[in-house]
Formats: C-alpha cells, structure tokens, sequence
C-alpha cells in the first residue's frame, strides 16, 4: 500500500511539473504573440471560442485560462460576454493533454526527455532552449504517466480493489463525486484524467477476454465531476474582485455544472457516441479493451467539451444576463483603485507585463491631468478649491507607484523572463517612477498657484505667454510619451528627445525675459520667484519625459 501511494504520488508530480514546464517552455516559444491573439477577441463570441481553445493548448490548463480571463473582465480589457466565449473554448483546448497521453509513447518518454534535456541545457540560443523545454516537459510527463501505471498494474489482480472500482462503474453518481474530489485536492483536471487514463489501461481478465480496469462507461462519469472541480480555481479567483469578474467565474461554474449534469441524463447515448468515433477492441488483431479505452476517454473529454460548446454558444447573450441577475450591481468607479494588475495572471509573463503597461499608462493619464489642471490656475483669479483635485490625484499616483512596483517584484520572483521581458520589466521600473514624479511637480505647480492666490500676485502678460508656451509644449511632450508608450512606437519617442531640445531653447529665453522684465521694474520680485520655481517643475517634467521616451526606445531596441 505504501509502495502504491509513494507511486502515485511520484509520478503525479512528474506528470504535473512537466506540464508546467512544457507549458512555461511554449509561452516562452510563443512570446509576444499569446498576448496578440488576446488582443484580437471581438464580441463575436465564436472567435472567443478559437482564441480560448488555442490559448489553453499553449498553456495547458484551462483554469490558467479562465483565472486571466477573470483578470481582464476585472481590468475592464474585455466584457463579460468576450470572456464566456474564451472560457467556452478554454474547456476545448484543456482536452489537448488527454489526447497527447492517449498516444502511449511511454516506451519513448525517457528518450524524449534526453533529447529536450540535451536541448534545454546546451542550446546556446534561446529558442532552442526553449524548445528543449517544452520538449524535456513533455518527456516528463510520460515518465509520470509511466510511473502511475506501474504502480496501479497490482489493483487489477486485488479483489478488494476489482469491487470497489466495479461498484463506482456501475453508479454515475459516485463517479462524479470521485472525479470533483480528486480534482479539488490536485486542482488539475488534466492530471486527473492523465490518472484516470493510466488506471483504466490496465488490464483485467474476465470471460477469457482482456477488459480494461475501468470501462468508458465507468470513466465517463468520473471525467465529467472532472469538469466540475476545475471551476472551483475560478471561483477562488474571483474572491475579492469586480463584478464582472464575479460573473465570469459563476458562469465557468454553471456552464461545466449544467453541461455535466445533462451529459449524466444522457449518458448511454454519449458513450455509444464516443465507440462510435473512437478505436474498438479486435481481439484478432491484438487490440484489447485496455489498449483503447485510453484514447476512448481523450475522445469523450473532448467530445463532451466540444457539445457543451456547440449547444451554449447561441445563448451566451442570455447566460451573460443570467449571471448579471444573479450578481446585480455596477462597479464603483475611483482612481486609487487598481483596474489591470491581476496578481492570478502574475504567472504568465507576457500577459502580467502587458497589464502592467497598461496601469502605467492609466497613472501617465492621471498626471497628464494634473498637468491641464494645473495650467489653467496659472491666473490667481481662478477658484482655489477647483485646485483641490491635484493632490487627489497625487495620493492616487502615489498608491498606484507602490501597487505597480509590487506586481513588477512578484513578476520578477515568479518567473523565467526572456532578454526583452528582463528589459522591460527594468524600464517599467524606472517609467513608474518618472510618471510619478512628474505628478510631484504638478504637485509643487499648484502650491506656488496658492501661493500667488493668498499674496495676490499676478504676472504680467508677457510672463503669462512665456508660461503659457512652456506648458504647451510640456504637454505635448506629456501627450505623445504617453502614446509612445502605449503603441511601443520609436517615432514619438524621438519626438519627444527633439520636443525637450526645443523645451531647453524656450525656457531659458523665458528666464532671460523675466530678467529683463525684472531689472526694468516691471515685475513684482516676489513674482519672479515663483516664476521661476514654475519654470524649473515644468523643466523637470520635460526631463521625465525625455526619461520614458528613452526607455521605450531601449525596449524596442531590444525587441529586435
């Protein structure tokens, strides 16, 4: 019995680490382009399907999948009916696994492994490294499979076995109970079916004939409980995020749920089904019960995804506004909120640092803002307490410059970055801290405002258009550091090193018109002061801009 359960155990975690490194190995191989066939989702709800069925084939598990889609839905990158199309394709394209296992290449698993082990440690370039290690995953993972059917092999000559194995065949019911409870504790439905495939090849004598341990008819129902204790790394998930992310979970639940219970109605049909596209027995041939029913259950996994697709695909409309019923209400809208960082995504590289540009870009936002806010109370005469909005603002960037540099940690702490994703994740590092600084100085614009409210003191026109022409060429800068961050385009980022040459030329011709002003006694002393002050924070919000425009063109660089 220790032996059995050392087994197991063993080759379970075999089975589960090379997943994942298979799985880390083809995000790598992929890059960039995982985050791009995201990024084509429509509200067509059919090209969700695809792009949440080829998704999950790269990464390999479907609660991966549906925990990012969460993510988004929380973001607010994609509605709620985007996300039930990727989920709905996400359950097709978990089925991968079960048919790459029903192949039984276990005879080549540790060649296999040899071949991406020499691949993964000698290549020199790195997407032969990374190849090797989708390739040393995949080798692994028959090592596990290998590992847990020999340990298994002894139940099918235990009595005590044969019977209780015999007794939840014959009763759906318990079939389903064992396949949620043993996906709850693994939280993998794809180790539990790789577990359900090995145990149900073995071989089992009866009426002279071979049989398999476990028949399609009895895996069946523990493949559908399967399903459902895949949703339940969804649910936890969406524990303490939007709505619309709540919603997203519940339906992954309902849809696995209600697909399974009406499969279990219909189940002597379904399985008739399966045999009908699967390989049967030909005990002339040597073709045993046990040889097939491992391809029987690869097919019934997706079969059975693919029909629950195939009949809630035209209702996902009406199962969006169910699950908005059932979990009513709308977002409350605040700046010092995250929206995109999704820390269930920090896993996947690509996709959390993509996330990560985009709450950069929401902060570039908030400071773009003050800095319009704090131009038009250059005239004292405006309302001080429409002012009152900067240091909001402030304490959001604030709260968002520590929330963004923690992701980016976790980020570094919880994966094996690329060349371009380690610089990046540097650059990000560096831009989180320029655009809050250039907030401080907008800051530091609105005291010397108030500043000039409490004394009374006023500029002269002359200083006034000085000012006026330095603020909009901040702007522009501000404006198009942004946009090249947003679209990684290295045309406005060189704009924006021109733009701050200009900037440098502008503002020491306005020192030197202020000084005339001010040795001609045209301006008041104390004006000065502050008009330089008001200078030197625009000054340094050009150079945090120049700052940022320079990172974006070192990571296209190294993109190249």
């Amino acid at each position: 019995m220790k032996e059995l359960i050392f087994g197991v155990v063993g080759g379970l975690a075999l089975f589960i680490y090379g997943m994942n490194l298979m799985s880390e190995g083809l995000k790598k191989v992929a890059g960039d382009r995982l985050r791009k066939i995201l990024e084509v989702v429509t509200k067509n709800p059919f090209i969700g399907v695809i792009v949440g069925a080829i998704v999950t084939t790269v990464i390999q598990s479907s609660s991966a999948t549906t925990v990012m889609v969460i993510g988004f839905v929380n973001a607010g990158l994609m509605n709620l009916q985007q996300g039930i199309g990727i989920i709905m394709g996400a359950n097709i394209g978990t089925t991968v696994t079960a048919q790459l296992i029903a192949f039984q290449i276990g005879d080549y698993a540790y060649l296999v492994a040899g071949i991406g082990f020499a691949f993964y440690f000698f290549g020199k370039r790195k997407y032969a490294k990374h190849l090797g290690q989708v390739i040393f995953g995949f080798g692994l993972l028959f090592i596990g499979i290998n590992t847990m059917s020999d340990v298994l092999e002894p139940l099918a000559g235990n009595p005590r076995s044969l019977h209780l194995i015999t007794e939840m065949s014959t009763n759906p019911f318990w079939g389903l109970m064992v396949g949620l409870a043993l996906t709850l504790v693994v939280q993998s439905s794809s180790a539990v079916i790789g577990v359900l495939q090995s145990l149900a090849s073995q071989p089992v004598v009866r009426d002279g004939l071979v049989h398999a341990l476990i028949p399609l008819s009895g895996a069946v129902p523990i493949l559908l409980g399967s399903n459902i204790g895949t949703t339940v790394t969804a649910a936890l998930a969406s524990i303490g995020v939007s709505r619309g992310a709540k919603r997203s979970a519940l339906f992954h639940t309902l849809f696995n749920v209600f697909g399974s219970v009406v499969c279990l109605f219909v189940l002597s049909p379904f399985i008739k089904l399966v045999l009908q596209l699967s390989p049967v027995p030909n005990p002339a041939a040597g073709i045993t019960e046990a040889t097939v029913v491992p391809r029987q259950i690869a097919n019934a996994h997706t079969l059975f995804n693919f029909i629950n697709t195939l009949l809630w695909l035209p209702f996902v409309k009406y199962m969006a506004d169910l699950v908005t019923k059932l979990i009513p209400g709308e977002e409350p809208i605040s700046e010092r909120k995250i929206r995109y960082l999704d820390a269930h995504v920090v896993n996947n590289a690509e996709i959390a640092l993509n996330l990560s540009v985009k709450e950069l870009l929401r902060m570039g936002r908030i400071a773009q803002e003050m800095l319009e806010q704090a131009e038009s109370f250059i005239n004292p005469d405006a309302p001080r307490s429409d002012l009152s909005g900067i240091p909001d603002r402030e304490d959001a960037l604030d709260y968002l410059q520590d929330e963004i540099t923690h992701y980016l940690s976790m980020i570094v702490s919880r994966n094996s970055l690329t060349e371009r994703q380690s610089t990046l994740l540097a650059n990000l590092m560096h831009i989180t801290g320029d655009l809050e600084r250039i907030g401080d100085h907008c800051t530091n614009i609105r005291e010397q405002e108030l500043y000039m409210a409490e004394d009374h003191i006023t500029f002269s026109k002359m200083a006034l258009g000085d000012l006026h022409k330095v603020f909009a060429l901040s702007k522009e800068m501000f404006m198009n550091t942004l946009d090249a961050l947003e679209k990684n385009d290295a045309r406005l980022a060189v704009k924006v090193l021109e733009l701050e040459s200009q900037m440098d030329v502008i503002e020491k011709a306005a020192r030197n018109n202020h000084l005339e002003r001010l040795s001609e006694g045209s301006c008041n002393p104390k004006a000065a002061i502050i008009f330089n002050e008001l200078m030197r924070n625009l000054e340094r919000i050009a150079d945090h801009c120049n700052n940022v425009a320079e990172a974006v063109l070192d990571q296209i660089s190294a993109g190249k």
